[in-house]
């Protein structure tokens, strides 16, 4: 890329890009097109990937490769699961074989803490532009353990007589019409019929699945998996990760979740959520608590009543109460104001500017729905929080922790 381009893409980063497009020919020396992919990337990069705004030289790939595209933090997250797997090797190989925009194999090909393991990274990806951009990307970040191969992952693999510590495949999840699809067999490849393949030629293989599968079914499916990780950024499950190897007992299941430079993470087995006893509530008590999305995908609910000393709404309401407000809850907190009959006249009576936050959790009316029914208006500082009780449908008035004093004043 030359000066006038990056000046160019730096001097209009927040100008209109289908403007920009449309104007081109008032910058005759500047590849509109792909000035206008620099500004969107880079635009995308101060979320999604904030360490390639380093490199002035980065080509961003089009839109849609991006936004299939693993976010630095997941990245990052599964590059730290392969020091503890490589049984104090200095050296670890690692093949990536649906590359993609490549970020997993940028951040495979850093050393990885908290010891300083070195990789050598095999990028696959059967589209010649993505090959390209990924030698080009490698070298503008000085990335010399990286190596491009353009072709069918599964050929590739099974023309390489190497042994890898690890493989790493992200199958695509959608089908030739554009549907999104979740389950292994619906995805490209099909790696079940590749799964013999694939696990001859590494120690381990790590599969990123959809957010929506079926975790058991998937165990079932593929065999032999020792962990399953459930990672959420900023409380949204963004990844389910299946790490498969020799391995003939029960998985081990993670939930993390990542925001804010705090990490949460519980680990627990099928056996210890099934051995926990749940704790229930016949009432709600002062604050309600709602696990966050990889908990919520996980299902630990049984075990989080004994990892923080709270009590259950209902069997299948996965909300939970205590009277002690937890700060580092891995989710939301509400702070309980009063229980209310869900109706108009007496939800008009406690909220009279008509404006609250509606959260429906196992409760016959979708949240939509029942903020049309209680005649409120999205916003304000106030929830209405619908769910079941024991066996009791019923309602609580919240607000955030720490405005109780506000809103009581307020009224």
């Amino acid at each position: 890329m030359t000066k006038e381009f990056i000046d160019f893409v730096k001097k209009h980063l927040h100008d209109d890009t289908s403007r920009l497009l449309l104007s081109a020919a008032r910058y005759p020396s500047i590849d509109m097109p792909a000035a206008v992919r620099k500004i969107e990337g880079i635009r995308t990069a101060q979320d999604k990937w904030p360490s390639l705004l380093d490199y002035d030289d980065f080509i961003f790939p089009p839109r849609l490769n991006r936004e299939q595209s693993s976010s630095e933090t997941a990245a990052e997250y599964k590059a730290s699961l392969i020091a503890p797997l490589c049984n104090g090797k200095e050296h670890v190989s690692i093949a990536d074989l649906t590359g993609g925009m490549g970020i997993d194999s940028l951040k495979f090909a850093h050393p990885l803490e908290p010891n300083g393991v070195t990789t050598h990274v095999d990028y696959v990806d059967r589209d010649p532009e993505l090959c390209h951009l990924m030698e080009h990307n490698r070298n503008t970040m000085g990335l010399k353990n990286v190596a491009v191969h353009c072709g069918d992952s599964m050929k590739w693999v099974a023309a390489c007589a190497s042994q890898f510590d690890l493989l790493y495949i992200d199958p695509a999840r959608r089908s030739q019409t554009g549907r999104k699809v979740a389950a292994f067999e619906e995805c490209e490849p099909n790696i079940l019929h590749h799964l013999p393949l694939l696990l001859s030629r590494c120690r381990w293989l790590l599969v990123k699945a959809s957010p929506m599968i079926d975790l058991d079914r998937a165990i079932s499916q593929l065999g032999s998996v020792a962990e399953v990780h459930i990672v959420a950024v900023k409380g949204e499950c963004k990844e389910v990760l299946f790490l498969c190897g020799r391995h003939d007992g029960e998985p081990l299941l993670h939930c993390v979740n990542i925001a804010a430079g705090k990490t949460d993470h519980y680990a627990f087995s099928r056996s210890d959520e099934q051995a926990a006893e749940p704790q229930y509530c016949s009432a709600a008590k002062s604050y309600i608590y709602e696990p966050d999305a990889s908990l919520m995908k996980g299902g630990p609910f049984n075990l989080l009543c004994q990892w923080l000393d709270i009590e259950k709404l209902s069997r299948n309401t996965h909300l939970y109460t205590a009277d002690t407000l937890i700060e580092a809850f891995p989710g939301r907190t509400f702070r309980v104001l009063a229980e209310v009959h869900l109706n108009r006249k007496e939800i008009s009576r406690a909220i009279p500017d008509g404006k609250a936050h509606v959260v429906t959790r196992n409760y016959p009316v979708e949240a939509d729905a029942l903020q049309r029914q209680l005649g409120l208006k999205e916003g304000g500082r106030l929830f209405i929080l619908a769910t079941t009780v024991g066996s009791r449908k019923t309602g609580y008035l919240c607000c955030r922790p720490g405005e109780e004093s506000d809103f009581l004043k307020a009224k």
